[in-house]
């Protein structure tokens, strides 16, 4: 089988690849292993992620009330419960001038189903399978990947360019086609989350809304509405923390939504879960060399942080539209010769993931300080990181004020490690690296789990 473009994972960034493809007449192939409808967390819009949204042609369906729910904020409760601080999602106009604006929670099972039907309505070949190893030419570049079929049978699918969305799967990191996989800062830390009915929210188009309940550094909660009556509630926490627990990922859930923020205890009376208690280890980690001659990756495929403001699917979502025009560039001749044919891309998505992760490292470190630069010092400059504005007139005030803090600046420079990292190389004995995590590995979900 041969196509312009394979890509591997039919999540949301795959299929929105997809789609960005089609509207430049590239061709694709959509290389998943799952059947959707799948469970998926991640259920939160920034402002600019409903952009990409809306610039997909997106909205009419997004509107049905049956599948989303209308975000109009954050807001963000401090250890007590007793001061909060709120940042409205707000957009820019021609002129630059900010404008109240609107985005979305989504159910990830409804949401992600209805971008791969829409990929394949638009033209996208569907391989239902699981990617196995990249093809290479004799040159070394990337020619495709060898897929086993649901059926059990083999079949190489040849492209000019393979796209890894897998996620946190990151199969061309643990392919060795990417350059070396680093911990970040949040590597240590561990998700359990559920599902909660009779949840009390505010009134009005608050009703929608996103809530944080900071407890301490590293361990919070968020409470993201999805419809009229389910809640989806996490806690993230230190891994040490959660195992010296001893308790089962339910009966965790439901003492920490009681003992984390007297706010969240008040919202939530009585824990009805309507959902199992699943978990993922929330580590963090960075790929300097995610694209090169043949390949791309996009999403978490190549980078997490932490996702205390939801920015991860904006990312991939946003890193799909980037990389459809970049490819677009290269099958219409530019870059053909050079060594790698997407360094300008991977310098662009590179700068913008910079500052979701400076500015998240910030937040730890200096909490007070995080708070009033929003609401005092820089409250548009902060607004426009928090929605997503982060390829564009950065840094801004903000950003250059929390790097000064942080006492870091940001280079190009892909052979050396990642500034914010714990500056780690990550094992490359699979076998080693898994025992390693040992202790966490029965609570990894999907395609989410160590490999």
């Amino acid at each position: 089988m041969k196509v312009d473009v394979a890509i591997i994972g039919g999540g949301p960034g795959g299929s929105a690849m997809s789609m960005f493809l089609i509207q430049q007449g590239i061709s694709s192939a959509i290389i998943e292993k799952e059947m959707f409808p799948r469970y998926h967390i991640g259920e939160s819009m920034t402002g600019e992620c409903g952009g990409v949204i809306r610039a997909l042609g997106l909205q009419e369906k997004m509107d049905d009330p049956d599948n989303v729910v209308v975000k109009h904020g954050l807001t963000v409760y401090s250890t007590e419960g007793k001061n909060s601080w709120y940042v409205g999602v707000q957009g820019r106009d021609e002129n630059w001038n900010l404008f109240p604006q609107t985005t979305w929670q989504v159910r990830r099972d409804h949401f992600d189903k209805m971008m791969l039907d829409e990929a394949i309505a638009r033209g996208a070949t569907l391989v239902h399978g699981s990617a196995t190893k990249p093809l290479f030419n004799d040159d070394g570049a990337v020619r495709g990947v060898s897929v086993k079929m649901a059926d059990g049978g083999m079949l190489d699918v040849a492209s000019e360019i393979l796209v890894d969305a897998s996620g946190q799967a990151t199969f061309l990191a643990n392919a060795g086609v990417t350059s070396t996989k680093y911990r970040g800062n949040y590597d240590k830390q561990i998700a359990i989350f559920s599902q909660v009915a009779g949840a009390i929210r505010d009134l009005g188009p608050a009703q929608g809304d996103t809530l944080i309940f900071y407890k301490e550094k590293y361990h919070w909660a968020w409470f993201i509405p999805l419809d009229t009556e389910v809640v989806s509630v996490g806690i993230v926490a230190p891994a040490a923390y959660f195992l010296g627990q001893r308790e089962s990922k339910h009966d965790y859930v439901a003492r920490e939504i009681h003992e984390i923020s007297p706010e969240l205890k008040r919202r939530i009376p009585e824990v009805k879960l309507v959902e199992e208690a699943r978990a993922i280890p929330n580590y963090s980690y960075q790929i300097k060399r995610f694209t090169g001659k043949g390949f791309m990756c996009i999403g978490d495929a190549h980078r997490f942080v932490d996702p205390i403001f939801s920015f991860g699917l904006f990312l991939t979502l946003k890193e799909a539209q980037f990389g459809s025009g970049a490819i677009a560039d290269y099958m219409n001749g530019a870059n053909r010769d050079a060594d790698n044919p997407f360094a300008e891309y991977q310098r662009l998505i590179d700068s913008g993931g910079d500052v979701f992760e400076d500015i998240i490292d910030m937040f730890w470190e200096q909490p007070l300080l995080f708070a009033r630069y929003i609401h005092q010092r820089y409250p548009a400059e902060m607004i426009d990181i928090l929605a997503g504005r982060v390829f564009e007139r950065q840094p801004n005030e903000a950003l250059i004020g929390a790097r000064n803090i942080l006492q870091r600046s940001r280079s190009d420079d892909t052979s050396v490690a990642p500034e914010g990292s714990r500056f780690q190389k990550m094992d490359d004995d699979p076998i080693r690296s898994r025992r390693n995590w040992d202790g966490l590995s029965s609570y990894a979900i999907d395609n989410t789990a160590i490999q």
